[in-house]
């Protein structure tokens, strides 16, 4: 049974520190009751405390491993249903589709596009998560046969399906190391995939054909023991999958109902044929709520969409969006080409950018670390001022690619412009346009050059 707020904060230091976020320790035990924070975030709790209030504790829907070393996939933890009530932690999988009816040049065609289609954005690196194997034949040789396949050209986790548990048990051999997602176990064969699960320690999808058996299912296989469990409640059409993954989040978050405590995996990919279609589909599971996604194929005009509205879901909203301080160079740029300076907040970033391109002058757009703010926030807070700017040009490496002593500045904070001269000695500032859209005409008509 879990602790009240009380009992949890007998257990607490009772330091007040506020070093886990709140002000004293009852509040944080209150929210830890309320399953909104984590043990962890109290540096002074004790070993014996973390044993006793581990069950309290743990977040409302358990946190799931799949894959190993860098490529594992962590999904669950949540402990909101909104995320403007906290965030979102951990972003849903997105996976590719392999059938064992597939020949080789499709499977080494389906590996490749994994591979391949990464992007970056704002310093990060988007990229899908999984290759999930279908046994189609029921040919347990076979299904290793193609595990070994691909295994050894991806760095990534693997979901194995499979209802036969003679075909899991072979895939699962072929890459136990790599702590694949088995999937699934359902009400006639949930005893002999639990037990490839239990000797594998690997995660277990449980499906059911609806709420009710899902649950059922998921006690039976708590009770025998089994705890890394994902979700599948069987439902194959958008209406009625988008209701069950808010059933299934709510009843934990909410309820404190622990047998649905466990990430959901849904299949777009069995729910139409159009690619469009289910790229609709998949985009609404990454918002509700998805933990793994599995698509048929992967198309870079539907992937990239995708992963960013991933990015932008699972990010902190009371955190703005940044990218990486340092250098861009955008349209090849040369010794004597202009360089412009701007914030790290990841808008200002891609519009100023944007607009630098499409003027088709080549440029240097040196970025500054304000902690995500914009040109203005940043100004008034003193984090994009003569002095920090000075100090990015100095320390960036930038007067080893340009010639020139030449530095645009953003309009809107045209005033720093004699300090910023003062700090760097040699150089002229150029005030540019307060508006971004202005670039392009500016950049044409000086010909900023050394």
């Amino acid at each position: 049974m879990a602790l009240t707020g009380i009992e949890i904060y007998k257990k607490l230091p009772k330091t007040n520190c506020g070093k886990c976020g709140v002000p004293t320790c009852l509040a944080f035990a209150m929210q830890l009751a309320g399953g909104k924070a984590e043990l962890d975030a109290c540096p002074f709790v004790t070993d014996e405390a973390k044993a006793e209030l581990a069950e309290a504790s743990a977040p409302p829907i358990r946190p799931i491993t799949i894959g190993a070393g860098d490529n594992a996939l962590k999904i669950g933890g949540e402990t909101v249903m909104f995320r403007h009530e906290k965030t979102f932690v951990n972003p849903p999988g997105i996976a590719i589709l392999i059938t064992s009816e597939m020949d080789d040049a499709q499977i080494q065609e389906r590996i490749k596009k994994f591979n391949e289609l990464q992007y970056e954005r704002v310093g990060l690196i988007l990229k899908p998560n999984l290759i999930a194997i279908k046994d189609t034949s029921a040919d347990p040789a076979k299904f290793e046969a193609i595990v070994n396949k691909v295994k050894g050209k991806i760095k990534a986790g693997i979901v194995l399906m499979s209802n036969n548990p003679e075909v899991m048990a072979a895939g699962v051999k072929a890459c136990q190391d790599l702590k694949p997602l088995i999937c699934a176990a359902n009400k006639e064969n949930a005893d002999a995939m639990a037990k490839i699960a239990k000797e594998s320690s690997c995660p277990l999808t449980v499906y059911g054909k609806n709420l009710d058996t899902l649950v059922e299912l998921t006690q039976k296989l708590e009770g025998g023991g089994l705890k890394d469990l994902v979700l599948d409640s069987g439902t194959r059409n958008l209406r009625n999958v988008l209701e069950d993954q808010i059933i299934i989040r709510r009843a934990p978050l909410l309820n404190k109902f622990r047998p649905l405590g466990f990430p959901t995996i849904a299949f777009p990919c069995e729910m139409t044929e159009d690619p469009m279609k289910e790229t609709l589909i998949a985009s609404t599971l990454i918002a509700k709520y998805a933990g793994i996604i599995v698509l048929s194929d992967f198309y870079g005009e539907s992937l990239f969409p995708l992963l960013i509205t991933r990015m932008n879901i699972f990010t902190d909203p009371q955190r703005p969006m940044a990218t990486k301080e340092g250098i861009y160079e955008i349209g090849r740029p040369d010794e004597n080409s202009p360089l412009l300076v701007t914030t790290n907040f990841s808008l200002t970033y891609f519009i100023v950018s944007g607009e630098i391109e499409s003027s088709r002058v080549p440029a240097w757009l040196l970025v500054q670390d304000a902690e995500g703010l914009s040109v203005l926030t940043a100004w008034a807070a003193d984090k994009f001022v003569a002095e920090t700017i000075a100090a990015l040009v100095k320390k960036s490496g930038i007067t080893d690619k340009v010639k020139h002593k030449k530095l645009i500045i953003p309009g809107a904070v045209a005033r720093i412009s004699g300090e910023l001269e003062e700090e760097l000695q040699g150089w002229e500032i150029i005030i540019g346009p307060r508006e971004a859209a202005h670039i392009p005409v500016f950049l044409r008509e000086r010909g900023v050059r050394s």
